[in-house]
């Protein structure tokens, strides 16, 4: 289950066949535990010795790992080495119990912990954050920016989360008060229903997003539902740590808005790449051409300093 998007969304002829299985996608990755700064985090990891870069994906709100699944065969081919990773508190990472340990800077002190790992086992590493996990991959930039060769944010924003998306938000604490991740998940389900898109999901993936969600800590929900609404704009920090950065999305996207990621693409001075085909999850909605965008620009960065 993820988070559904705005009635407003134009309809797109998704790049996703319908019996296309989207994050139960076939791949060579192993399950994997990394050691985060609250306890494990749960991890894939296509192994070797990743001759083309290192690459660290950070999930988003209410998702996992598994929403990079279609990228990593493709990505391991070319000779990447990729590791996906749940954030504490999603789906199989566990997390504290107290909601304050979920904020932005909480969040990317674990991917921090995760980038040093995997820097020492095979060298530098190119972060990747979708939604949610963008701000989180920012903040873990500004932390530490000699941890990453780069950053590419998927789908996220210059600060924090508005629109109809939020108006879900505003709902989730009394649903947790009344009736815990169970409510929630059936509440968010009886909404996505509403959607076409939602319904044309095959069943094995609407029986794996129920599973995620309901395995989602209520305080990590709670933690991350304020970091995401709160979180300030800090573009010029990042530009500032002179990580080279792309900012690419779907050409719908329905949580932060084309035109403002176009923006925040500018003010840095970053590359800018629009997935057609895709609305808010490339990864799953159009993953050739977002393998191609990945791809082009890490190549764009060989024989650089690192």
């Amino acid at each position: 289950m993820v988070l559904p998007g705005s009635p407003e969304t134009p309809a797109l002829s998704l790049a996703v066949a319908p019996d296309d299985l989207r994050q139960l996608a076939d791949h060579d990755a192993t399950p994997r535990t990394l050691p985060g700064r609250a306890g494990p985090l749960a991890a894939l990891d296509t192994g070797g010795d990743g001759p083309r870069g290192t690459v660290l994906m950070v999930a988003g709100y209410t998702g996992s790992k598994e929403d990079f699944a279609p990228l990593l065969a493709p990505l391991a081919a070319s000779g990447h080495r990729v590791v996906a990773i749940d954030q504490r508190g999603q789906f199989e990472s566990p997390g504290p119990d107290d909601p304050a340990a979920y904020t932005v800077s909480e969040l990317a002190a674990d991917v921090v912990a995760v980038a040093h790992l995997l820097q020492a086992e095979t060298g530098p590493v190119h972060l990747l954050g979708h939604s949610f996990g963008g701000l989180v991959a920012r903040a873990a930039v500004l932390a530490d920016p000699g941890a990453f060769r780069s950053l590419t944010l998927l789908g996220s924003g210059p600060a924090r989360l508005v629109g109809p998306r939020v108006e879900l938000l505003d709902h989730l604490g009394p649903l947790l008060d009344a009736g815990g991740v169970p409510l929630v998940h059936a509440t968010l389900e009886q909404l996505a229903m509403t959607d076409p898109r939602a319904r044309a999901v095959p069943e094995p993936t609407r029986a794996f997003y129920a599973r995620r969600f309901l395995a989602n800590s209520a305080a990590g929900l709670r933690g991350m539902a304020a970091a995401m609404t709160t979180e300030p704009d800090r573009v010029a920090e990042l530009a500032a740590t002179g990580v080279p950065v792309l900012v690419a999305h779907g050409e719908a996207d329905d949580a932060w808005t084309p035109a403002a990621q176009a923006d925040m693409a500018a003010r840095l001075g970053a590359r800018h790449e629009v997935i057609p085909a895709a609305i808010h999850s490339p990864a799953i909605e159009n993953p050739p051409r977002t393998v191609e965008v990945l791809e082009s620009f890490w190549s764009s960065l060989a024989g650089t300093a690192a």
